[in-house]
């Protein structure tokens, strides 16, 4: 690690990882689920509840005013951290399921019928397959599913040869939840544009590991996820490029995305409170701004080139090992591991026994089965590391891996 990287000391800032699970200090590998919270957003929640908390908008009493601004100026924060034009351009939501289904049911429900086509990679996400099958089943829109390279990559020009004339929308992952690699957004893009075609992009992985800009890779949607940005569960966002934000109807009604309503008619509020309907999660996206100082104040590059050292050595570590499965292996994929071992363990199994020795990891089909399908397995063990790791506890989850390699020999 650089000398400007102090691991020890960011690891000094999450009181979670000073605790033991099972009598063994925490390896906590189960970032790609969900990431560890910092001081500064436990505080920051707690002084929110404590000191200076009401509901949004429209209070006229100190409270309020202190809470909406703190509520409202979370925009602006999101708006920088990716880069987008105008902070209106940025809605909050409580996940990427909910990002996605915004942009399904608000933008594309209202254009695609019968013969129309959304293209997918089989690496997606089920919160990026679900709501393009409710067009699939209720409009008869198509599904175009692109294959992977056999590292797992994401070839684009896989995509390009998927756009037909019918293609109407690309929906994809910026980075996989499985397998860690790392799609080429950009240049995707630059393809969908020559036929007019928008792009969605699930950041809920990308978004963590390294820097994101909007504006550079050209999106129309882009999801990002609070609580994988060490915020709190239920904090997030969705970018929609202007021109698009108004070609998009309502999704759910309620306060706050009205302008008026009347017996005979409702007319809407502008911009992203259009798609904000009821009480907020007010502390949740005050958490969240205080994530995204943190992560900034650390520096996004340096998160990435840090990951980037854990990655290429976890990576060197499990391919020595004969008897360790790893799906995925293309060149500069994120930090996320997952793999099988060559005895009888379930990934079940192995995420059991590493839990007996401190290490948290996941097992299943990670809410990716047609990528399941298409690796030719129903689960995987995965280790997914952040910016508090370290190379000692990929060595942990080798030693750990062992023990489960003998236990079922």
């Amino acid at each position: 690690m650089t000398q400007d990287y102090d691991v020890e000391n960011i690891r000094g800032d999450f009181p979670i990882l000073k605790c033991q699970v099972n009598s063994k200090p925490l390896v906590y590998l189960d970032n790609a689920a969900s990431a560890q919270k910092p001081q500064v957003v436990i505080d920051t929640v707690s002084r929110t509840y404590s000191e200076e908390y009401a509901n949004v908008h429209r209070g006229l009493h100190h409270l309020s005013t202190v809470a909406t601004e703190n509520y409202e100026n979370v925009r602006s924060k999101i708006r920088n951290f990716i880069n987008a034009a105008n902070e209106d351009e940025i809605i909050y939501t409580s996940g990427s399921t909910e990002s996605i289904n915004i942009v399904a049911h608000s933008w594309a429900m209202p254009r695609l019928q019968v013969g129309d086509e959304i293209v997918l990679s089989v690496l997606e996400h089920h919160a990026n397959i679900v709501p393009w099958h409710f067009l699939r089943e209720r409009q008869g829109v198509s599904l175009k599913w692109v294959e992977l390279d056999d590292d797992g990559a994401l070839d684009p020009q896989r995509v390009a040869d998927a756009i037909s004339p019918a293609t109407k929308l690309i929906a994809l992952s910026h980075m996989s939840n499985v397998l860690g690699s790392k799609i080429d957004v950009g240049q995707i893009v630059k393809i969908a544009q020559v036929y007019d075609i928008p792009v969605l992009v699930d950041g809920s992985q990308s978004a963590v590991h390294g820097p994101v800009d909007v504006q550079a890779l050209g999106v129309d949607f882009f999801a990002l996820n609070g609580h994988k940005l060490y915020g709190p569960s239920g904090s997030d966002a969705l970018y929609v490029r202007g021109d698009r934000l108004r070609e998009m109807r309502p999704f759910k009604g309620g306060g706050n995305m009205i302008r008026e309503v009347h017996r005979d008619d409702v007319t809407f509020a502008d911009g992203p409170q259009m798609f904000e309907a009821g009480t907020p999660a007010i502390v949740e996206m005050i958490g969240f701004g205080a994530a995204l100082d943190y992560l900034t104040d650390i520096g996004m590059e340096r998160i990435a080139a840090h990951e980037a050292r854990i990655a290429k050595y976890t990576s060197e570590l499990l391919q020595k090992e004969s008897w360790v499965n790893q799906q995925g292996t293309a060149p500069g994929k994120g930090a996320i591991f997952s793999f099988t071992l060559d005895c009888a363990a379930h990934p079940h199994d192995i995420s059991t026994i590493l839990d007996q020795q401190g290490i948290a990891v996941r097992a299943g089909h990670h809410c990716a089965q047609p990528l399941m399908d298409y690796l030719g397995t129903n689960a995987t063990c995965r280790a997914s590391f952040g910016l508090y790791n370290t190379q000692e506890e990929a060595d942990k989850l080798l030693e750990g891996l062992s023990v489960c390699r003998d236990l079922f020999s």
